[in-house]
């Protein structure tokens, strides 16, 4: 439920719309408009009277049921885009904001190699992964902590930002020492304990959709973290497994394109884990800006075929280099239309 209330609305008659709904053991959220506030209702049960009593309050305008089961991240709660600030790095709105680097650390050599390169080429962020899910227990898993002190030491020569993933909640508050943007991947989008504690650490957070996670569950898990406090969170698309075996997984644009619509949260995609071929990774990354990402987030290895992880989808520094003016060029003519 939605509480629209109007333009000359008082802060006395704001405080007893909340103090209206905390009277019913559920809790109001107000988001800050220009010309008015809107305090969106989270809690359950809602009684049916409560709209009625709402609609009669001074300085209430209309009162609007949200059928979706996610409420915070919905546009009917915040129409205007959300903007998050990472490390003064500001991605929602139109932005094509560019996050990349290896899919894991692997020596000091090589982050400090990739995040010169990248930041060279114009590069918004470092990403790079410290503690790495891996389908099979034998693979490379991360160097830990040292990776993170790496990263940080890499950020301390470019002035990067860094993104990298968090895997459990008592990591949280470790990564989030070092993390400028907390990623929770895909294999942990709907790990609902590690939700609520990134929630509570009121850290940015990447949110990536799950491996056959619906729009509506992407969303759900989102509402987990904003639900603690936390509305700090970026969307990532990076494909869903479907019947399609060509490519490591499909990239659903669809769900960039109806997240634009409803929800107000910054939304970027993944073509290296959507397409899970380096090739296929600078036309999808242009697509998806076409189709309304706020930015993008790419694997980057100084040698893919040595990579420890992901090589086959990792770009070469040339060949990130080659793809960021494409990448300055469509969100040139995209921001002018």
């Amino acid at each position: 439920m939605v509480v629209i209330m109007q333009n000359g609305a008082t802060k006395a008659d704001l405080d007893a719309v909340l103090a209206r709904v905390e009277g019913f053991k559920l809790r109001g959220s107000v988001t800050v408009g220009e010309s008015q506030n809107i305090i969106g209702i989270v809690g359950t049960p809602i009684p049916p009277q409560l709209q009625e009593m709402l609609e009669s309050m001074s300085g209430v305008r209309e009162v609007v049921r949200i059928s979706r089961p996610y409420k915070l991240a919905t546009r009917e709660f915040h129409p205007r885009d959300t903007i998050v600030d990472v490390g003064g790095v500001m991605v929602g709105g139109g932005s094509a904001v560019v996050m990349a680097g290896p899919c894991a650390v692997e020596s000091e050599t090589q982050i400090m190699t990739v995040a010169h390169a990248i930041k060279k080429a114009g590069a918004h962020m470092l990403r790079g992964g410290a503690f790495k899910p891996r389908s099979s227990p034998y693979s490379f898993r991360g160097m830990g902590e040292e990776a993170l002190k790496l990263m940080a030491k890499a950020r301390a020569e470019t002035g990067l930002p860094i993104v990298t993933e968090v895997m459990t909640p008592t990591d949280v508050a470790l990564v989030g020492e070092y993390a400028d943007l907390l990623q929770i991947g895909a294999r942990n989008m709907q790990n609902y304990q590690l939700l609520e504690e990134v929630g509570r650490s009121h850290r940015p957070v990447l949110l990536k959709r799950g491996l056959s996670a619906t729009f509506e569950e992407w969303m759900l898990s989102a509402e987990y973290i904003m639900n603690q406090g936390n509305h700090n969170v970026i969307l990532c698309e990076r494909g869903i497994r479907t019947f399609e075996t060509a490519t490591r997984n499909t990239m659903d644009l669809n769900a960039v394109a109806l997240g634009k619509k409803r929800t107000h949260l910054p939304i970027i995609v993944d073509p290296s884990h959507g397409t899970g071929k380096w090739y296929l990774v600078a036309p999808l990354a242009l697509a998806g800006l076409a189709a309304g990402a706020d930015g993008l987030m790419i694997e980057v290895h100084p040698d893919p075929d040595k990579a420890t992880s992901d090589g086959p989808q990792s770009l070469t520094l040339e060949n990130f280099a080659s793809l960021m003016p494409r990448i300055n060029a469509l969100a040139g003519v995209l921001h002018s239309v």
